[in-house]
């Protein structure tokens, strides 16, 4: 039998996979017990999570682990609840309940692979670590109580005897009691349960199995009067009928029973909190006067019993009746004069709120964070439920379901056609602009979300949202709840007589890491070539002297990095604030998450492909851009985060909370990938560091000089040389010049690997990295190395046969390796590797059959999964006018792949030809 010490520290982590979950050991040295335990998950992970549930929660758990025990924990405590344990064996059945999975769902923490987490999943898991269970019971040799004592001394195991409670039709007696016992008779493989009474004629004559048998029942009887009286009467082994206070004093002492190993069957309405008097408030019943967070909202308390609303003067006559068990409309409610008197003060003080202003709509949103706050209701005290009324519930829907009304017209500069899940996008933004609320588009990489969101930007500079909205009054909605816009841009209000709206034009600022310029500016002028926009950044400076705001541009991109320092980002109003990559927020106590939030904006929108896999504090963060307040202050939102993992409903609570504001659309959607090429290509633009620049035209300018004398072959083997010189300077500086520094800073392909590496390491992804240079391979292993936190695979042509076998089992094994970096001859034949999300052409052979063949290496047979083929190009070099080329003039492909390294065709363009091709069109990244 395995068993495994306690560990300490913090530093395991789990995650969750289409079929299972994955343990390993986190980043940063791990302690002797986190590898101790570590190991207990490679060699058995079912075995390990079992044995882990009889351990107490401790701090060295991570989210994910921690959910993991909870299902092990509840697997161990059912089956200790299994009175016919001991008879059964190896051959009890316990089963997880589709109530139970469900509880289970709403306690999913916000981990990775959290998607894959349904009944299905559940009902899997559970049925692995039950047959642990069955495997080491089946060969241990005593007694159940005593297996499970071995493993966690405070376990009680349920005896053999059963307490029920029914109800009666005897208006006297109105409850009927048994006790029953299992037994398992000769000839039949399972228990079977029978009256207290017969264990009298069985163990006649030997009184210690008796004993032991109702031992739990004495256990009972030395807390419990009423069952003390029943024993001594010996009334306990006969089929009793109860009164109502009789039954009432065996429904509260149950939870006392069940602690001594015995097993109680009573109605369902006492195990629900319904029996109880609560609280329920319904919010947003009517329209507002404005939208808004800080739109006023009317809401409604009314008092319940059971699931009965109940009046203000029953409340009052139930509190002059006694305590206990009473008949309300034909059910039975429990009269608990403490919780009826809380109910009653929590509902006078919010009716009396509900006559002073209502709620904004920002608190209505908050509620499940605040409840207590914002109502001046104790929890404690009093169990209060909040519902959506009319207005709020059709808003809700209108921001989830965004094709299930009005939608935005078709915008005739939009030059491409969006695919369905992506045009559900579009309309998602266009619904969330109509009310000002922040939006999170948060679709995994690859998706699409620059598309969506140019498509959205276009319509909005057409169609136009800059209102002014005068201080007479707010905005009254049609019955859409939304703002219909006609076809010049103007509103149409069912009821404008108390404003003036005048159009200003509107001017949006575009946040993103300097890598994705490139990115945004080669998208903008494919698929919105009339939208006039400025880079703010030190790129764009050319021949002037300082970097300002030029008027009459619509869209104006800037980095994270100049957002710290132009301080004239703050000193006007934007009508949107959007943020690419927005996880560069996820630190809210940073200068440049300070300096972000601190721009005015009328919206603000983020675009991340990871927002909610980080640590909960990155979600505040992001929220708190998003929507002020929303998630409460952060120590709020700390307080909140803590309970979240002890509530069964803490995690849905908050799922509830951001809903509204994120539409997230996942690969692993069957809707999804049903809309998706099986193998997405996209060209990843980078710009070019300091360095890369003098480098590339000093180069250039040699390369000028010598092609006035040269010919013939030596023409030919200056061009070819020249080419790969400027390939390994686009690459990085160190590799041209043979230096081993390779700092990142110094290459803007360095910088972008890192964009997409961070997000791919966030979803917990893999990656191939492909070169042409095998010099690159190690360094590349290095700088990734360092964003993945652990190392990952090298294979060039210098790797033995034998070991590249083994790299490809380890690579496609359940144990994560997040990368391997290939040199582009080594890893292009022979190989499978579809654990491979992501295939990433650091370098260009520009023989486009060359790089299929590499990127087939994770495209094959049998793949699973949607691959991302990311080709990195060098904006304004020679690397972005060849890619052009193949691209516009795909007849070449057949020329290419004549020549032996993918580009002696260029050798034949004439000097003035081939120095356009080599001049250099862009500045530093």
């Amino acid at each position: 039998m395995a068993r495994y010490r306690r560990s300490e520290a913090c530093e395991l982590d789990a995650y969750f996979s289409p079929v299972s979950f994955v343990v390993e050991v986190g980043e940063g040295e791990p302690s002797a017990e986190a590898l101790e335990w570590a190991g207990a998950f490679e060699r058995d992970k079912y075995e390990a999570l079992y044995h882990l549930g009889y351990l107490s929660r401790e701090k060295w758990f991570s989210t994910g682990l921690d959910y993991l025990h909870h299902v092990a924990e509840l697997l161990i405590r059912k089956i200790t609840q299994q009175p016919d344990l001991e008879v059964d064996r190896e051959l009890i059945e316990v089963e997880l309940s589709s109530e139970e999975a469900a509880r289970l769902r709403d306690r999913l923490p916000f981990v990775n692979g959290m998607e894959f987490v349904n009944e299905g999943w559940l009902v899997g898991l559970w049925e692995s670590l039950l047959k642990v269970f069955k495997r080491e019971i089946q060969v241990y040799e005593g007694p159940v109580s005593r297996y499970f004592a071995e493993h966690n001394s405070s376990i009680n195991v349920a005896g053999r005897v059963f307490f029920h409670l029914v109800e009666s039709k005897d208006e006297r007696f109105p409850f009927a009691f048994m006790a029953t016992y299992s037994t398992k008779p000769e000839k039949s493989k399972r228990a079977v349960h029978t009256p207290l009474k017969h264990a009298l004629e069985e163990f006649e004559g030997d009184e210690k199995k008796l004993l032991v048998l109702i031992s739990t029942v004495i256990k009972a009887a030395d807390r419990s009067a009423f069952i003390s009286g029943l024993m001594e009467s010996g009334e306990l082994f006969s089929p009793l009928r109860l009164t109502v206070d009789e039954a009432y004093t065996f429904l509260k002492e149950t939870a006392l029973y069940e602690e001594a190993g015995i097993m109680c069957r009573v109605p369902d309405w006492w195990r629900r909190k319904s029996r109880s008097p609560q609280m329920s408030v319904t919010v947003g019943e009517k329209s507002p006067s404005k939208v808004g967070m800080d739109a006023i909202l009317d809401f409604v308390p009314v008092m319940k019993l059971g699931d009965d609303t109940v009046t203000e003067a029953e409340v009052r006559a139930f509190l002059e009746m006694a305590e206990g068990l009473v008949r309300y409309k034909g059910k039975w409610v429990e009269l608990d004069k403490k919780k009826l008197e809380a109910v009653l003060q929590a509902f006078e003080r919010i009716e009396g709120q509900s006559g002073h202003g209502g709620l904004t709509l920002g608190d209505a949103m908050r509620m499940e964070l605040t409840l207590e706050k914002l109502l001046d209701v104790p929890e404690a005290e009093v169990e209060v439920s909040i519902s959506n009324g009319q207005w709020l519930r059709a808003l809700k829907d209108s921001l989830m379901l965004p094709m299930s009304t009005e939608t935005a017209k078709e915008i005739p500069t939009f030059k491409a056609s969006l695919r369905p899940y992506q045009e559900t996008g579009y309309q998602w933004l266009n619904r969330m602009s109509q009310y000002g609320f922040g939006a999170c588009l948060a679709d995994d990489m690859g998706l699409g979300k620059t598309v969506q969101m140019i498509a959205f930007l276009e319509h909005y500079r057409l169609n136009g949202r800059g209102l002014t909205i005068n201080d007479n009054g707010g905005q009254t909605l049609n019955e859409t709840g939304g703002l219909t816009l006609n076809e010049t841009g103007g509103q149409t209000l069912n009821d404008t007589e108390c404003q003036t709206l005048t159009y200003n034009g509107g001017q949006t600022l575009l946040v993103l890491p300097a890598s994705l310029i490139g990115n945004w500016q080669k998208e903008i002028e494919k698929f919105a070539p009339e939208m006039p926009y400025q880079i703010l950044h030190k790129s764009d400076l050319k021949s002037k002297s300082k970097l300002e705001i030029e008027e009459g541009k619509f869209l104006y991109i800037t980095t994270y990095g100049m957002a710290v320092k132009m301080e004239a980002l703050r000193e006007r109003h934007w009508d949107l604030l959007i943020l690419d990559e927005a996880q560069a927020i996820k630190n809210p106590g940073t200068k440049q998450t300070k300096a972000i939030k601190a721009i005015p904006a009328g919206m603000r929108i983020a675009m991340t492909g990871t927002p909610i896999e980080n640590r909960l504090s990155d979600l505040w963060s992001l929220f708190d851009f998003l929507n002020q307040g929303l998630l409460g202050t952060a120590k709020e939102f700390a307080e909140f985060g803590k309970k979240l993992s002890e509530e069964t409903m803490g995690y849905t609570k908050l799922r509830r909370m951001i809903q509204p504001f994120i539409l997230r659309r996942l690969k692993t959607d069957k809707s999804i990938i049903a809309d998706l090429p099986d193998k997405f290509e996209m060209n990843a633009y980078a710009g070019l560091s300091k360095k890369q620049v003098l480098l590339y035209k000093q180069l250039v300018e040699d390369v000028k000089t010598k092609l006035e004398t040269a010919e013939g072959i030596e023409r030919k083997g200056l061009v070819l040389a020249s080419l790969m010189k400027l390939k390994q300077i686009c690459n990085h500086p160190d590799q041209y010049l043979g230096q081993e520094d390779f700092k990142p800073e110094n290459s803007g392909k360095f910088e972008h690997l890192r964009e997409l590496c961070e997000t791919i390491h966030e979803k917990r992804e893999r990656v191939l990295v492909f070169t042409q240079f095998r010099e690159m391979t190690e360094p590349l292993s290095e700088f990734l190395k360092e964003i993945f936190g652990k190392e990952g695979l090298v294979l060039h042509g210098g790797t033995p046969v034998k070991r590249r076998s083994e790299m490809v089992e380890q690579f496609n094994g359940e144990r994560y390796v997040p990368y391997m970096v290939l040199s582009l001859k080594a890893g292009g034949v022979g190989l499978n590797l579809t654990a491979a999300n992501h295939v990433i052409h650091f370098d260009r052979w520009w023989n486009p059959a060359v790089e299929n063949q590499a990127t087939d290496r994770a495209f094959r047979i049998g793949q699973t999964k949607n691959v991302m083929v990311h080709k990195m190009v060098t904006k304004g070099t020679i690397e972005e006018k060849i890619d052009a080329i193949i691209e516009e003039k795909q007849k070449l492909s057949g020329e290419l792949l004549q020549g032996t390294s993918g580009e002696q065709w260029i050798t034949e363009y004439s000097n003035e030809a081939l120095m356009a091709m080599l001049s250099l069109e862009s500045e530093i990244s």
